[in-house]
């Protein structure tokens, strides 16, 4: 029924006879797939309201953001009900591509995805959207002990696990409150490079359906502390002072956010990480977590979370490689 479904919406595009051909996908429920006209292509986003899918918040963010002049795919056409879009195909120069073939222009391309940033958070988010406030971020910042340590087999402390909850939401509340746009997956395999634009609009725009309200440091951490791919210390320290340059921020107030955030952040994905072997049936993600625990572990070096780095260490043991075996034996079947 579902390819049926699918056949229809193409039919009324005017697509019904294109070449398909399936792209990566992500961590979510949504298939991708390459469409070839002529020499005309589009990208097929199918995102099943069956399975939990919502193409709504994408639509939503897409026309916010060329709204403002930056390359989100545009919307060749949409069925919101069936949750069917057919997107602006904006080639396969993912930014962890390009660098892997030639290192090269590593700063233009941070460069000018910090810049990006910068100019969208100049403009005022979206009316309506929901903030990332801190407790919001407090809870997300708690599932590893839901599922890293529950893939360990060890048991979840619920009071020491309250009281790191209750300090974490703390710090993010004694920071500058949600106010701009985060687009929440803003990394180096969800950007594509377009040099033949200009400006900022040479980034392209990819998964950003997750968007809210936050903290302008939220999106500048998911790029430089990546989880898929390393980027070099001395870049980062580049890349920080440009976007502060830039927005006029204070350093030493951005830097505690900075930190904090990326450290909320960290603590998330490594969660998430373990809930998509133990769960979803995706052991690939946990190669990452060694990554993302570097990371975590560098933002709590910062003197401002002294306190915050004791708790978590108290909780969480490092993803060693026999670590990592162990919750992979417990991988859920895939479907």
């Amino acid at each position: 029924m579902r390819d049926t479904a699918c056949a229809d919406f193409l039919a009324r595009a005017g697509w019904a006879e294109a070449r398909r051909a399936p792209l990566a996908g992500d961590a979510s429920n949504r298939r991708y797939e390459r469409l070839a006209r002529g020499t005309e292509t589009a990208v097929l986003m199918d995102a099943d309201p069956a399975r939990g899918e919502d193409v709504g918040p994408f639509i939503a963010i897409a026309r916010h953001l060329t709204g403002l002049g930056l390359s989100a795919p545009a919307i060749l056409a949409e069925d919101a009900t069936q949750g069917f879009l057919l997107l602006e195909d904006l080639g396969d120069a993912l930014f962890a591509r390009v660098l892997a073939d030639d290192p090269g222009p590593e700063d233009t391309l941070y460069a000018a995805a910090t810049d990006l940033l910068a100019d969208l958070h100049r403009a005022a988010p979206p009316a309506g959207l929901a903030a990332y406030d801190a407790e919001t971020m407090a809870d997300l910042a708690c599932l590893p002990f839901q599922w890293y340590l529950t893939g360990l087999g060890r048991p979840a402390p619920q009071a020491e696990i309250a009281a790191f909850r209750a300090t974490i939401r703390t710090r993010l509340e004694s920071t500058a409150p949600p106010s701009v746009l985060i687009l929440r997956d803003y990394h180096a395999e969800n950007l594509i490079w377009l040099p033949d634009r200009s400006g900022a609009a040479r980034v392209g725009l990819l998964d950003f359906q997750d968007a809210r309200v936050g903290h302008p440091a939220y999106d500048l951490v998911s790029l430089l502390e990546d989880a898929r791919r390393n980027v070099p210390p001395a870049l980062q320290v580049r890349m920080r002072a440009r976007y502060v340059a830039r927005t006029g921020s204070d350093p030493d107030a951005f830097a505690r956010a900075y930190a904090l955030t990326g450290a909320q952040r960290n603590l998330r994905i490594l969660g998430v990480f373990a809930r998509l072997c133990l769960r979803d049936g995706k052991p690939g993600y946990l190669r990452l977590m060694p990554r993302v625990w570097a990371h975590l572990m560098t933002d709590l070096d910062h003197p401002a979370l002294a306190d915050l780095r004791d708790q978590a260490l108290r909780l969480l043991p490092p993803p060693d490689p026999d670590r990592l075996a162990r919750i992979e034996s417990r991988c859920a079947r895939r479907p």
